[in-house]
């Protein structure tokens, strides 16, 4: 899924994070809460963002490309060189 469901409206945002600063939870599998979705933005460079379920699936994230994340779907981002990205929170 490349958008957000209609009717979902953000309620919160990430600081900013860099390859240097990405918590360590975010580099693990982890997941939104029941009917919080994600959207990673990517302001500066790439990050590779993984889905883990239900198959192991990966997109590389740019500026241009976003990531939606579902809820309580197991993924993780890996930094790809510099990067800068923060993450909006949907209900």
């Amino acid at each position: 899924m490349r958008m957000l469901p209609d009717g979902v409206s953000c309620y919160a945002k990430s600081p900013e994070f860099t390859e240097q600063t990405i918590p360590p939870n975010l580099q693990r599998s982890h997941r939104t809460e029941a009917n919080t979705w994600g959207k990673i933005v990517v302001l500066e460079g790439r990050l590779r963002y993984r889905l883990l379920e239900p198959e192991v699936r990966e997109t590389e994230l740019s500026c241009e490309k976003p990531g939606i994340i579902k809820p309580q779907i197991a993924h993780e981002v890996e930094a790809l060189g510099k990067v800068r990205f923060y993450v909006e929170f949907y209900r």
